[in-house]
């Protein structure tokens, strides 16, 4: 487990995105797509005064030349990066997908939401220069 200062950075914001997406998986169900759990969650976080934006672009950079451009879900408060996902579970690919989401923005934070099954699953994923958890 990661102890170091990090570990506990805006748990409260992590814990009420989780409840705004626990309501959403609440009264929309689960297995539909994405982009609705995305759209709910807009929604959602507007009713709990969470600020958000939505599909915001971040510019990839290699060697100070503009290659491509990175477009996660969510970001929330300008420092957290939600990724919404309808899998069988949360995986590898999605753990390293926000990884890059964050190191590409500068964010620290990110939350992968499964809304694929009746539960709601969750993981929070910390980003410091050269380590995650």
């Amino acid at each position: 487990m990661n102890t170091n200062k990090h570990e506990f950075k805006n748990n409260d914001l992590v814990y009420q995105v989780a409840g705004c997406a626990m309501e959403v998986i609440n009264e929309l169900g689960h297995g539909l797509r994405e982009k609705t759990y995305e759209k709910a969650l807009t929604v959602e976080f507007d009713r709990n005064n969470i600020q958000c934006a939505q599909q915001k672009v971040f510019k990839v950079f290699y060697k100070n030349v503009h290659i491509d451009n990175y477009i996660p879900d969510l970001l929330v408060n300008n420092d957290l990066i939600v990724e919404v996902k309808v899998a069988e579970n949360i995986c590898d690919e999605h753990i390293g997908q926000i990884i890059n989401y964050l190191k590409i923005s500068g964010c620290s934070l990110g939350l992968i939401l499964n809304f694929k099954h009746p539960k709601l699953e969750w993981k929070r994923v910390i980003y410091t220069e050269g380590e995650a958890s």
